[in-house]
């Protein structure tokens, strides 16, 4: 054999070994999940399990999340602190075990720990590995003790650097930079919702979260205390504040089925939409799994036995189905699993068979007490039960005609869509674009081989306000599901999604940038996360983003997306520039519009994704319902600058 072929020749020698915080390091998306924001932000949240993990266990109810200056991240608890002594095995301190050792910790030693958080529990020695540098510092045995790492790697063994009669664990880690390219820049809102959360999901702890880059009117540091006595009592009424409610008491149970803790809480409202929200060991398992089929399990036969022994079932002239007790329901499931097992595309769905009876048993035994302690607020559910009844077999004809091809349009899709050549749907993206006017140009400046144009008429229907079979009934709503190829409803779930048939990987919502246009972008990401979520959760939905200004100067001509960009751009051509506003995109023109907002080379789309999902249901809800006071609130708390175009 040639000296050329024994090199190609793969054998045991061409496999790459990697142990521990290399294969962290070159394979991070596999531990924290990708190397974007999301990916940042869960660097956090694993430090923060470790805390919450003690609190679990009962030894810690304070935990302080800090952003520093610069980005870098310190927590802090009053827990039992990491151990410090040797660690027989590896022959160095218990706390750089736990620090530089993938799947080391007390959370695998179910006699430290018979429940722990965290969605994969790669703990913190992940964090370290994608940290240019960590410090650990630990009070514990009457000691302050300390150790430093750069990227996963000891400066220096576990010391003691002073004396405490305190307990707890300090860690303060900079993201490394090499590995979160996109970004090392922490978003206040994301970490204030997820300890918001955690400190529901675990009641009597108080987290605090500092933002040392900003200050706020006083000139002190922005901060949030998050403290809950009632837990997820207090979530429901939190959640459900923007909307009307039907009956005006929480229904909540917290006990113990089974070996297994369950908690759970739960509210009817005047609305449609049915929002359930489902946690494992404080994890937002939003593919759902058993814990959620226990709770509809539960549900559904309980309200149905009482409803049938009430006789006010008698007149109907349909069958109640399970999707009838749920509208209008806002619920949340919350279950403790020493060793849950994971599955689905995000490994967020539980499959711990044993879950389902828990959760079922402890849902029913809570509802049938209620309805017999409430006969008021049973007969309000039961009316609602029967209406949405009357509605899903209005809505089952109307999801009918959607699926059906229109006779009047070419294959069955919409006669007003401009499709595109290719035939591959990885390769394809369709726009929906506001108007005729601005469909005509996208139509114009398109390219035609990959991308598709749909123009919507004025403001889609409002979905959070409207029936299911008002949504169905409504032709630019079906004009979308017949254009993207997706089929609706399941027995389980009437608005389940296949996308199997979906004809274009990229759904651009391209819209005029002003105020009309960004309600119309609400109102339809607003029917994506009621009616599409997996169109969302599959990463199919993007926004387009046309530029604000055009800014000329002789032969120079500039686009800006911003007031501040415009006026940096006059001022690079030395002033006295023409700007030219544009207050939609039907004032651009097919060549601007492809060079600036639909040339893949050149364009910015923004995807759409769902970081947390139980506050994405509550601001859809604040924007969209009914309740005008939360969304007059949010609007004068967010609105700093508003463009007002008349």
């Amino acid at each position: 054999m040639s000296e050329e072929a024994n090199k190609k020749q793969y054998s045991a020698d061409s496999i790459q070994a990697l142990e521990g915080m290399e294969h962290v390091r070159m394979r991070p998306s596999m531990y924290i999940g990708d190397v974007g924001v999301r990916g940042l932000h869960h660097l956090v949240y694993e430090v923060v399990d470790n805390s919450i993990d003690e609190a679990m266990a009962g030894h810690c109810d304070k935990i302080d999340v800090i952003i520093n200056e610069d980005n870098s991240i310190t927590t802090q608890d009053n827990g039992r602190g990491i151990p410090v002594d040797l660690h027989k095995k590896e022959g160095v301190s218990a706390l750089e075990v736990v620090m530089t050792k993938i799947g080391a910790g007390g959370k695998f030693d179910k006699d430290s720990y018979k429940v722990s958080g965290g969605l994969h529990g790669v703990g913190v020695s992940v964090v370290n590995a994608l940290s240019v540098h960590l410090k650990a510092t630990v009070y514990r045995d009457g000691k302050v003790w300390e150790q430093e790492y750069e990227r996963g790697k000891t400066l220096y063994p576990v010391k003691s650097v002073g004396e405490s009669t305190e307990t707890g664990t300090i860690v303060t880690f900079v993201p490394d930079k090499t590995i979160f390219a996109q970004t090392t820049e922490y978003n206040y809102e994301t970490l204030s919702n997820r300890m918001r959360e955690l400190s529901y999901l675990n009641k009597g702890i108080t987290i605090t979260l500092t933002d040392k880059r900003n200050k706020d009117e006083k000139g002190e540091f922005v901060s949030e205390v998050f403290h809950s006595e009632e837990g997820l009592k207090e979530f429901i009424k939190f959640l459900d504040g923007t909307r009307e409610p039907l009956i005006q008491n929480v229904i909540s149970m917290e006990g113990e089925k089974n070996g297994i803790p369950v908690e759970v809480a739960m509210v009817y409202n005047t609305g449609y939409t049915e929002n359930l929200h489902s946690y494992v060991n404080n994890i937002n398992t939003h593919e759902g799994g058993t814990h959620l089929s226990g709770f509809r399990r539960g549900l559904t036969s309980t309200l149905k036995k009482y409803a049938d022994n009430s006789g006010m079932l008698d007149k109907l002239k349909f069958e109640i189905s399970g999707d009838d007790f749920r509208e209008g329901l806002t619920a949340i499931v919350s279950v403790k699993v020493a060793e849950p097992q994971f599955e689905g595309q995000t490994k967020t769905k539980l499959g711990n068979r044993e879950v389902t009876s828990a959760v079922s048993q402890a849902v029913s035994e809570m509802l049938t007490n209620y309805l017999e302690e409430n006969p008021d607020d049973a007969k309000q559910i039961v009316e609602k039960v029967k209406l949405a009844a009357q509605a899903r077999h209005a809505a089952a004809k109307a999801r009918e005609m959607v699926q059906r091809k229109n006779p009047m349009s070419v294959g069955g899709l919409p006669g007003k869509l401009s499709d595109c050549s290719e035939q591959d749907p990885t390769k394809c993206e369709v726009f929906l674009v506001e108007g005729d006017s601005a469909g005509g140009t996208a139509k114009q400046g398109r390219d035609r081989n990959f991308q598709a144009i749909l123009p919507l008429r004025g403001k889609i229907l409002n979905v959070e306000k409207a029936m299911q079979h008002k949504v169905f009934e409504n032709e630019e709503i079906k004009n979308i599901y017949t254009a993207l190829g997706v089929t609706i409803g399941t027995e389980e779930d009437s608005k389940a999604l296949n996308l199997d048939k979906l004809r274009y990987h990229k759904v651009v919502i391209m819209c005029d940038a002003d105020v009309d246009g960004s309600h119309i972008e609400t109102l339809i990401l607003t029917f994506f996360f009621r009616y599409m979520r997996e169109l969302i959760e599959g990463g199919h939905v993007y926004i387009a983003t046309p530029p604000l200004y055009l800014v000329k100067k002789g032969s120079k001509k500039r686009y800006a997306w911003n007031d501040k960009e415009r006026d940096a751009i006059n001022a690079e051509m030395n002033g006295g520039a023409s700007i030219q506003r544009y207050k939609g995109l039907g004032e651009m023109n097919a060549e601007q519009l492809w060079d600036t907002t639909m040339n893949p080379e050149f364009r910015t789309l923004r995807q759409v994704n769902i970081d947390n999902a139980t506050e994405s249901d509550r601001i859809f809800s604040m924007l969209m319902g009914d309740e005008v006071p939360p969304r007059r609130e949010f609007i004068e708390k967010n609105a700093v600058y508003a463009n007002i175009d008349v």
